[in-house]
């Protein structure tokens, strides 16, 4: 098939737009490079850099390449930030979304899969978190998200789309040691701990030491990234048949900040000096997923299904791009 990838110079979009080249599609991402690196586009995708606002733009695209499905995972992300700016989640996560939605209608493309989140659970009332359990986002990013996945169903319901949404939880790893994750500024837990190990930063901070966990700080499910990779294109091709397909992805196991610190210490080998700071806005006390779904109806089987591999990948990646993609070291 040949595929369009929007943000597919990030993080988890290149890891798919890689996998999708190995499996023998063609590829193009689509990406404004806000967010993403010209360098982590895997080789063999044709690299279109645009805004996702433009919609002249988009239709052309569409126009000329004829796509047969378009894989979505140009969002902001962080929803610390979503709850400082809002406005900017809400234009940028579910505007946009429905401007390629459009644009599929419009072209007559008809599937979709989409890069969704654990963050449209909120506080679960249970965990493992089930795809069927109530969506009650505690911040303007998984809000931005779950008003995309409104926006699906209705129009797979009136417009026949057949939509994939994966709903998954914190993604970590590298897929290899020439492609990992790069974010700037760095706010997800595992690079950051990642520069304390490799001198780049003093310390890194844990946000809020009073939740209701075991030992106070959040805890999380963490999957590798080559593995959401690989439950990506095991969706597009159950979209041959399936109208809609929901599902979580995580290792079905949860870690506290704590003890992802003390993981990446043994991993590194560093001491990784930590600074006690509050809570951040919206945050969660505890996201784990059930992946029994997608295990039990595409047969997903991570790869990496321990802490410790996800963190070895992650620390290879690092010390060999301790600038991201900025420069590689040595």
């Amino acid at each position: 098939m040949k595929i369009l990838v929007t943000g597919g110079a990030g993080y988890i979009g290149s890891a798919t737009a890689g996998q999708l080249l190995q499996a023998g599609h063609r590829v193009t991402v689509l990406d404004d490079l806000s967010r993403g690196h010209r360098e982590a586009v895997p080789e063999g995708a044709e690299l279109v850099v645009a805004d996702l606002a433009d919609r002249e733009r988009l239709d052309r695209l569409f126009r000329e390449a004829g796509f047969d499905g378009v894989m979505h995972f140009a969002a902001f992300i962080e929803a610390g930030e979503s709850m400082k700016s809002p406005e900017a989640f809400f234009r940028n996560n579910t505007a946009n979304a429905l401007i390629v939605l459009e644009t599929m209608l419009k072209h007559g493309v008809k599937k979709f899969v989409f890069s969704s989140t654990a963050a449209l659970f909120g506080n679960p009332k249970r965990t493992p978190i089930e795809e069927d359990d109530a969506l009650q986002p505690t911040n303007a990013y998984g809000e931005s998200k779950l008003l995309t996945e409104r926006m699906l169903s209705w129009l797979q319901r009136i417009h026949g789309l057949r939509y994939a949404s994966l709903r998954y939880f914190n993604a970590a790893g590298a897929v290899s040691p020439q492609h990992g994750e790069a974010h700037q500024p760095e706010t997800h837990l595992i690079p950051r701990l990642m520069l304390v190990a490799l001198g780049r930063q003093p310390y890194s901070e844990i946000f809020g030491t009073d939740y209701p966990t075991p030992d106070g700080t959040c805890v999380r499910d963490y999957i590798h990234v080559s593995d959401l990779a690989e439950a990506h294109l095991l969706a597009l091709n159950a979209l041959e048949k399936a109208d809609k397909l929901i599902y979580n992805l995580g290792s079905g196991k949860g870690f506290s900040v704590r003890e992802v610190v003390e993981g990446v210490r043994r991993v590194t080998g560093h001491s990784i000096p930590v600074k006690e700071s509050p809570r951040r806005p919206g945050d969660p006390a505890v996201l784990i997923a059930s992946s029994e779904k997608i295990r039990r109806e595409l047969n997903w089987t991570p790869k990496y299904p321990d802490l410790e591999s996800i963190l070895e990948s992650a620390w290879e990646w690092h010390r060999n791009f301790p600038n991201g993609y900025a420069k590689k070291s040595g």
